[in-house]
């Protein structure tokens, strides 16, 4: 094979059918453009409840789309998990993930692994990520969108820079299998969201590695993902948990990107970045400040950002206590 979707889902029966028929499509355009490309389908079940084996078997006895039709079962919770097993269950050297609620576009697969075969120092590709609501969003909801993993960074091809501090999100990546095998440790210490503890940048976390082993990080505005967003995850209830979790996860996505004589320094700055943040905040809302929606959300990030870092402080002066004391006493 050259190319390999792999759709990890949680309860996934009522939305894979529609990835799927998406998947459908993209084989139907590269058999119209005689588009020679050896591709297959993994669906990773991440330990489902519902009727999700069953709607990926119907699919396999309907002959799928002419096209390899996998399934298997992670049954460790968290999307962390579900991505590793993708990798390496994959039966290529390049790897496009959609998760349950992404509809990819019909040029989407051969897109990517073009896209992937021009640029050789590409280790991850990011898709254009368009949203697809069932009902109109809060007012001001471009300020936090980027948090549902919704990207559009116009129509033309970039690097994401270190310098930047930005990075895609997991919804429509594209890797090299190998480097991922090589450079992801096969335990991220951020697992994704599981149940109610929505600790998430997985996705983020597991990009860094690339990007701190020096290979570039593209996004490509021609592989275009549609995000199906429904009226739940717009609620002031979701996304203040959403929020919070991504504030949480924070700290260890911040402090990847320096070396380790510098993370305590880095972490006080943070500290004292995150109070100011906070505050400002509350002055920018004023009454506002626990009604409107997007402003909830914000605080709720913040507040994530703030708690995660103080605990990661606590974590590596408690760590650091105990180095010295093994040090006096060896000493002595």
């Amino acid at each position: 094979m050259d190319f390999t979707v792999a759709i990890c889902t949680y309860d996934g029966a009522q939305r894979l059918p529609r990835v799927l028929e998406r998947l459908r499509q993209c084989y139907l355009y590269m058999r119209d453009q005689h588009i020679k490309l050896r591709w297959d389908v993994l669906v990773v079940d991440n330990n489902s409840q519902d009727q999700t084996p069953e709607v990926v078997a119907s699919y396999q006895a309907m002959g799928f789309a002419d096209r390899p039709l996998r399934y298997i079962r992670e049954t460790i919770q968290g999307l962390a998990y579900a991505r590793q097993r993708a990798i390496e269950s994959a039966s290529s050297p390049i790897v496009g993930f959609l998760d349950d609620d992404n509809l990819p576009e019909p040029n989407w697969v051969i897109a990517a692994h073009e896209f992937m075969m021009a640029q050789p120092r590409a280790a991850a590709i990011g898709s254009r990520v368009l949203a697809e609501y069932d009902v109109e969003p809060p007012a001001n909801f471009n300020q936090i969108q980027a948090f549902l993993a919704l990207t559009d960074r116009g129509d033309e091809p970039r690097i994401y820079k270190p310098v930047d501090r930005v990075l895609p999100p997991g919804a429509g990546l594209v890797v090299r299998r190998d480097l991922w095998l090589q450079l992801v440790p096969p335990r991220l210490e951020l697992i994704g969201r599981v149940g109610g503890f929505m600790i998430a940048s997985e996705d983020l976390e597991a990009i860094l590695h690339f990007q701190n082993a020096g290979w570039e990080i593209w996004y490509n505005p021609n592989m275009v993902v549609h995000h199906h967003i429904p009226e739940w995850r717009l609620s002031a209830d979701y996304l203040s948990r959403l929020m919070y979790g991504i504030g949480l996860s924070r700290y260890r996505t911040r402090m990847m990107k320096y070396p380790s004589y510098q993370r305590i320094p880095m972490l006080l700055l943070y500290l004292v970045s995150d109070v100011v943040r906070l505050m400002h905040h509350r002055y920018k809302y004023g009454a506002h400040w626990r009604s409107n929606v997007v402003a909830v959300a914000q605080r709720q990030l913040y507040l994530g950002s703030l708690h995660g870092t103080i605990g990661f402080v606590k974590k590596t002066m408690v760590r650091l206590g105990k180095g010295l004391k093994l040090a006096s006493r060896s000493w002595l």
